[in-house]
């Protein structure tokens, strides 16, 4: 019955699947009537189940068909009528009517001026207008040039008419709730609702820039406002490339990563090894040691300290290093390990220390006053020190794959490392120019000696057999090899 429901109707009215087939069945049966059959006088209904032959010798329905077919027509039974319970089964495949908010027509006052400039300064005039007229007061009214507010409103204005356009059912939905559906093209960008219109959320939310870098605004590629904003820009930074006008949208940066400092002001640490390293004296058995690598904050350079094992004290020593070479810092951020929270509990000791003679000795007064401040990640999330965790991991895994079984001597251990430390913080961060026969890159050794950390230069012993190698060419070797890695 619901089949027969479904070939009184047009194909149209249903799913895809039951379409397709309804359509061909009526193509098929142009002249043909449609009627039900009962379960038990259907032939197919006996061996659908399963049934031997023997069984289906006394089934006369499965040779015969149904008694009243060899009536006449007017003996027949009547056809059985459809039901309401009929209906509501075939509308399971009925299509379901979506309502969606298409995006209108672009306005005619994106076409009256092809340049930003002054499609935003006829806006400000009209909204002016606008204002002046609804003006209760004389007085209220605005006369004079147009000012930089009223440029700024009118951009928003013009931004807010566009997204209004454009993406209507995504402001719909943030005016609702704080996300729009999975289904929107946007939803990668993860927009937010700001004065009505929608942001980008951006990864500088905790920097000291101004809003409209923070959360720039979403504008539909195919609007004209997009394309005489981009045009605007294109010619304001002189047919510049795209990297220009275009960036990668991740995660939000944390504060300290997008406040300008000094380098390695705030710095992160944390360890990896064991290694194992002889000390210059004759029959002594090789020793464990770790690297401490700092890496700052705000221009990724790299320090690398080697930590005698892994006690407070081993560490404490190895930050001393740290500070007299690259100056204290004012902030370290390291994993929450045992011997790190030890290390926090010994610089409280000491800043009480500082405390206490500070009414004896200016000079200790000083001195606690340059607190350094200890910030311990969550236990057990190493996400969230992805910084230092992807230092270490470029130094470890080349590190090991470059030395592989070889022990290294301590004088020849410090100097790969201080090699392999210039070579980390020559990694470029990002072009200098847009010149494609410009190689130079921005460094993180710009930051600390306004150049390029440029080692002596060594002829390479690569191709040298190990054992024609001394002690020096051996530990250059080490470095050839992890700088061609």
């Amino acid at each position: 019955m619901i089949v027969k429901c479904w070939l009184s109707s047009s194909p149209s009215r249903w799913k895809q699947f039951v379409a397709n087939r309804v359509s061909e069945i009526q193509h098929i049966t142009k002249e043909g009537t449609w009627n039900h059959v009962a379960g038990v006088e259907n032939p197919a209904d006996l061996v659908s189940p399963g049934m031997i032959p023997a069984q289906l010798l006394y089934q006369y329905v499965w040779f015969d068909g149904p008694r009243w077919l060899l009536l006449k027509e007017a003996y027949r039974p009547q056809p059985r009528q459809i039901r309401e319970e009929d209906i509501a089964s075939a509308d399971l495949e009925k299509k379901t009517t979506t309502l969606v908010l298409q995006a209108s027509t672009p306005s005619e006052i994106f076409n009256l001026r092809s340049s930003l400039s002054e499609l935003v300064r006829i806006t400000a005039y009209s909204r002016r207008c606008q204002f002046n007229a609804q003006a209760v007061n004389r007085n209220c009214r605005r006369y004079g040039p147009i000012t930089s507010c009223e440029l700024d409103d009118a951009l928003r204005a013009l931004v807010r008419l566009a997204q209004e356009e454009s993406f209507p059912q995504e402001l719909a939905d943030l005016s609702k709730r704080t996300h729009v559906r999975d289904s929107s093209r946007i939803v990668s960008l993860k927009p937010i609702l700001k004065e009505g219109m929608m942001c980008v959320s951006g990864r500088l939310r905790h920097a000291s820039v101004s809003p409209n870098r923070k959360h720039p605004y979403i504008l539909d590629p195919h609007h004209p406002l997009t394309k005489i904003v981009v045009t605007h820009y294109h010619r304001k930074l002189f047919h510049a490339e795209q990297q220009l006008v275009q960036d990668q949208i991740m995660a939000d940066l944390p504060a300290e990563r997008v406040t300008p400092c000094s380098p390695f002001r705030r710095v992160g640490v944390d360890y990896c090894g064991p290694f194992s390293v002889v000390h210059p004296h004759r029959r002594c058995r090789p020793v464990k040691c770790f690297v401490a690598v700092y890496i700052c904050l705000t221009t990724k350079a790299i320090h690398l300290e080697i930590a005698a094992d892994l006690t407070t004290q081993a560490f404490l020593a190895s930050l001393k290093r740290f500070s007299a070479r690259r100056g204290k810092p004012e902030l370290i951020m390291c994993d929450n390990a045992k011997n790190f929270v030890g290390a926090k509990r010994e610089l409280d000791e000491l800043r009480k220390l500082f405390h206490n003679q500070q009414f004896q000795n200016t000079v200790a007064k000083k001195a606690a006053d340059d607190r350094i401040e200890f910030r311990f990640i969550p236990a057990r999330s190493p996400n969230f020190g992805g910084l230092w965790e992807s230092a270490v991991k470029s130094f470890k895994t080349l590190f090991k794959h470059t030395i592989g079984l070889h022990t290294l001597v301590y004088d020849e251990m410090q100097t790969v490392l201080i090699q392999i430390e210039a070579i980390l913080s020559s990694r470029p961060l990002t072009p200098v120019s847009n010149d494609p026969d410009d190689f130079e890159a921005l460094t993180s050794g710009h930051f600390l000696i306004q150049r390029l950390l440029l080692a002596i230069t060594e002829p390479n012993v690569g191709e040298i057999p190990e054992n024609r190698l001394s002690a020096w060419q051996k530990a250059q070797r080490f470095t050839q090899f992890l700088w061609k890695k």
